[in-house]
């Protein structure tokens, strides 16, 4: 059988597309493919590490959405529950529409609105959206060294883009999740996913900060433009330049902590948590998630029909959202191979993530660059599946 993965992964290599590549593909739980590409570090040449570690920007959603599950299991709060009953900087919003007019909020935030992106907040990077350049002066996502809480303060005081549960838009909402999951529990979201998610999945190399030896197996990051700036109007060169980072995502602050982005993870150790949302349970048996809570996770909320789930020009065809990331809804318009009900999401950096529970199939692939135009994750996953024919 021709080693599809490899092959693939070595094209994007070989054409400058990306550094390094890590992938691996599960069946069962149980690992059937595996295999890296290129290096660590383009100017030192230096191997891909074991364990190489790498910033997962998005895929830290599922991992905070998930925790939230968990809780709402545990009776903490309830997808209704309205967000300014636990912090009432969010008790009086405002909405701005496209013509700069503002008014007052006609719904109230809900866990489940933060959950589905339909609370009405917005990124630094979104086109179009009357807010974007006011969360770019407020440096919502610039500022990494400031502390969530006040991240919150300052994004409670611009306006929403439209009126809790109205659209849908991605967003910092799941930023605002980490906060209110403090909120609601009196605990910092990185000792509570540490207690409740990684050591139980023995998730080793996976936090807000660097191990002691993290530095060593830190991938390099390419890439031509910063997260917290406007995409261009015009495809910019893909071309492997260090990226600029700025302030967004420290490596050693101990006080860094969001629910957006912000985690650093490895290969084994991401797989480690997309097996587990198989079942909601650890390889012990442990159950992290019930099978109820499961399924009301990964069931489809927000559906977008012909208009397609859409981040700026990014389609995500046949996609719609569950309480975890995106989730295939309509076959008949997907763009690679995948089964009705698989989900998964991907970070700002090229990660990507799959979960097919039809075929019982897991994925993931890692490298890093920020502002790809190229679609690795779908094409890797399209290659893992010719290989199982």
């Amino acid at each position: 059988m021709t080693d599809l993965l490899t092959q693939t992964a070595e094209n994007y290599v070989d054409n400058s597309l990306f550094a390094g590549i890590e992938w691996r593909v599960d069946h069962g739980g149980k690992p059937l493919f595996h295999g890296c590409a290129g290096v660590q570090d383009l100017d030192s040449g230096r191997p891909i590490p074991q364990n190489a570690i790498y910033r997962i920007y998005s895929m830290t959603k599922p991992i905070v959405s998930f925790l939230a599950m968990m809780l709402i299991q545990r009776g903490v709060f309830r997808l209704n529950t309205p967000i300014q009953n636990l912090d009432a900087r969010f008790k009086s919003m405002k909405v701005i529409d496209h013509n700069g007019h503002i008014e007052p909020a006609t719904a109230l935030i809900t866990i489940e609105h933060l959950l589905t992106h339909q609370a009405g907040f917005s990124y630094d990077f979104t086109l179009g959206c009357p807010i974007s350049a006011h969360y770019r002066n407020s440096q919502i996502i610039e500022a990494g060294y400031r502390d969530l809480s006040d991240m919150m303060g300052a994004l409670a005081e611009l306006p929403l883009v439209f009126h809790p549960g109205s659209n849908w838009k991605y967003s910092v909402s799941i930023d605002v999740l980490a906060h209110i999951i403090e909120c609601a529990t009196g605990e910092r979201i990185d000792d509570l996913l540490q207690r409740l998610i990684f050591d139980p999945l023995d998730m080793q190399d996976t936090g807000f900060s660097l191990p002691l030896d993290g530095h060593d197996r830190l991938m390099s990051i390419y890439g031509s433009r910063s997260l917290s700036a406007l995409p261009r109007l015009q495809p910019a060169p893909h071309v492997l330049t260090p990226a600029d980072l700025g302030t967004s995502h420290p490596t050693d602050d101990a006080d860094f902590r969001r629910g957006g982005h912000g985690l650093y993870s490895t290969l084994d150790d991401y797989m480690s948590f997309a097996n587990m949302l198989r079942t909601g349970q650890t390889p012990e048996g442990e159950t992290l998630l019930s099978p109820a809570l499961l399924d009301l996770a990964t069931t489809p909320r927000v559906r977008f029909g012909k208009e397609h789930m859409r981040i700026n020009d990014e389609p995500f065809a046949g996609y719609s959202w569950n309480l975890l990331g995106r989730v295939m809804t309509d076959v008949g318009v997907a763009t690679y191979p995948t089964t009705l009900g698989e989900f998964g999401w991907s970070g700002a950096a090229a990660t990507y993530f799959w979960v097919d529970p039809a075929r019982d199939i897991t994925g993931c692939v890692m490298t890093q660059f920020l502002g790809s135009q190229y679609p690795i994750g779908p094409d890797m996953q399209t290659a893992a599946m010719a290989m199982m024919a």
